[in-house]
């Protein structure tokens, strides 16, 4: 995993937190609170509002009945005892102003607020406002889609959304709505791109107890890989800093024609944009047996999840890996979501994509075929390389349709700094052969082993020019600096950092800008984690 950028180099941390912001992102969420509710809610404070107004009737009826009663015996008591014409009759005055201001008084306390007795005064005129309409079921999506795009920032969507409905002019609800994501929209800064942090992890570990086992892989998958805890506990941690994930592609957009342009990023005072990726997504065949999924499926809900070989030969489904746990998290969690963003899968193809065995090799069998692929396809007599692709296909387009993006990891994980271009040109048409059509394309390349083309210059020579002839607009490579973005004219560049094992143990300091490492470091983890090279 090199590094080809000091970690010196613009190291400056960007996560003010003062007393001021604080309090703007909680005023910011009960504004949420009240703009943000749906017809259960406005119809429980609807509820409320008529059990007050029919308790202080009842109050009052009450006390005009007692009041009767009082009078009626003060006037027997006031015959008894010698009151006669208009003595009785000023007794009788009195006593009805003494009830009437009794009345009064308990229709309007003391203790009712001011916002409170004015809602009760609306509430019994002669001539009341009409309540507000509950929302019909087709409308009631709409809002509810509408908020969603809101706490994802997206709020020209929303607007655009409730606007579209035809009882938008008519409707309180929705324009009070707009409004108040029009006010959001107005308050949102515009982040620095080159202050965007791009993180990234392998394949989580699901079981620990296997793939720290004292084996040969076991250094190995402590240096670079991440347990399924540290991965929650960095993401929640994330989280509660005002991280939000954003796409590659919001920070700048390629033309037709491969011209790099700018791109921009409003968010909320407070939150922080970061980028997301995770590599050889693929689930090797070295992997079996020791503690990770052994692909990615489509549940019967749609949904994007894990399969795990038990011990027992059993498939568990769940959620083992990066991809299921951010779509969990950002289901609970919205606003982590920029505009739908979720995160790159960097993908290899040589033993396949998503733990399917999508290689055109595993059908040809070549003489030079692997063992573990020999060894596969004997313990899978019935393989199909069709049946393969069109799962793998399915899985891809539901993973898109949740806002991840695909990169090429090259088909045969090659340090590109290495290898020559006849090989960089003959592994590229493998991986456009084998993986594009499954994933629909992909303009972005992510470098296998952290290598790079060049050093922090600008990209130039051959291989950076037959890379982008096949279409290559964005550029990855691993760097341990906080940001390293290059926006050039004809390509996207940005350094990205590991949360990994290595990094946890032997470099801490570099990543409080996001999480306490020693707080997250998993105690089954082997220590120490061995170090590069």
């Amino acid at each position: 995993m090199s590094e080809l950028k000091p970690d010196s180099e613009n190291t400056e941390e960007r996560l003010p937190e003062t007393v001021e912001q604080e309090k703007e992102q909680s005023a910011a969420s009960e504004d949420e609170d009240f703009f943000y509710d749906d017809n259960d809610a406005y119809e429980a404070r609807r509820a409320a509002r008529l059990e007050r107004r029919n308790k202080a009737h009842r109050r009052r009826k009450r006390i005009r009945i007692a009041g009767s009663v009082i009078i009626a015996a003060a006037a027997a008591v006031g015959i008894g005892i010698g009151f006669y014409g208009e003595e009785l009759q000023t007794f009788f005055t009195e006593q009805k102003t003494k009830i009437t201001e009794m009345v009064e008084s308990e229709a309007t306390p003391a203790a009712v607020q001011p916002e409170q007795k004015t809602e009760a005064e609306s509430e019994n005129t002669a001539t009341p406002e009409p309540e507000q309409e509950t929302l019909s079921k087709e409308d009631k999506a709409l809002y509810m889609q509408a908020k969603h795009y809101a706490q994802q920032y997206d709020y020209d969507k929303a607007i655009e959304l409730l606007k579209s409905s035809p009882s938008y002019k008519t409707n309180t609800k929705f324009r009070k709505a707009a409004k108040k994501y029009k006010e959001k929209k107005d308050s949102c800064v515009s982040w620095p791109l080159d202050q965007v942090t791009h993180v990234f992890y392998h394949t989580l570990i699901k079981d620990t107890s296997k793939a720290f086992d004292g084996d040969y892989k076991s250094g190995d998958y402590d240096q670079v890989m991440t347990t399924i805890d540290e991965f929650n506990q960095i993401t929640q941690s994330m989280y509660d800093k005002g991280y939000v994930m954003v796409s590659i592609y919001d920070m700048a957009t390629a033309d037709e024609n491969g011209n790099m342009n700018m791109g921009e990023i409003l968010l909320p005072p407070g939150k922080v944009p970061f980028v997301l990726s995770q590599d050889d997504v693929c689930y090797y065949h070295y992997m079996d047996g020791d503690g990770f999924a052994s692909k990615l499926v489509v549940d019967e809900k749609g949904k994007v999840r894990n399969e795990y070989v038990e011990d027992d030969g059993s498939i568990s489904t769940g959620d083992y890996d990066m991809v299921p746990l951010i779509d969990r998290f950002v289901e609970e969690h919205p606003d982590f979501s920029y505009r739908g963003a979720k995160g790159i899968v960097a993908l290899t193809g040589y033993n396949g994509i998503l733990g399917y065995r999508t290689d055109s090799s595993y059908e040809t069998r070549p003489d030079d075929l692997d063992a573990d692929k020999v060894k596969w396809l004997d313990e899978h007599p019935d393989f199909d390389l069709n049946t393969e692709r069109e799962n793998a296909a399915r899985v891809a387009q539901a993973m898109k349709d949740e806002g991840w993006l695909f990169a090429s990891h090259t088909w045969g994980h090659q340090n590109v700094s290495q290898v020559s271009l006849e090989r960089l040109q003959a592994d590229t048409q493998k991986f456009k052969e084998n993986v594009d059509p499954l994933i629909g394309g992909t303009d972005i390349i992510i470098f296998a082993f952290g290598a790079d083309l060049t050093g922090a210059e600008d990209y130039s020579g051959e291989k950076f020019e037959y890379l982008k002839s096949q279409g290559y607009n964005y550029y990855c490579n691993v760097d341990s600096s906080q940001y390293f973005v290059q926006i050039r004219s004809n390509y996207f560049r940005q350094g990205r950092r590991n949360l990994d094992g290595y990094r946890m143990y032997y470099n801490p300091e570099l990543l409080t800008d996001l999480f306490d490492a020693q707080s997250v470091f998993d105690s089954s983890r082997p220590v120490p984690v061995p170090a590069m090279g």
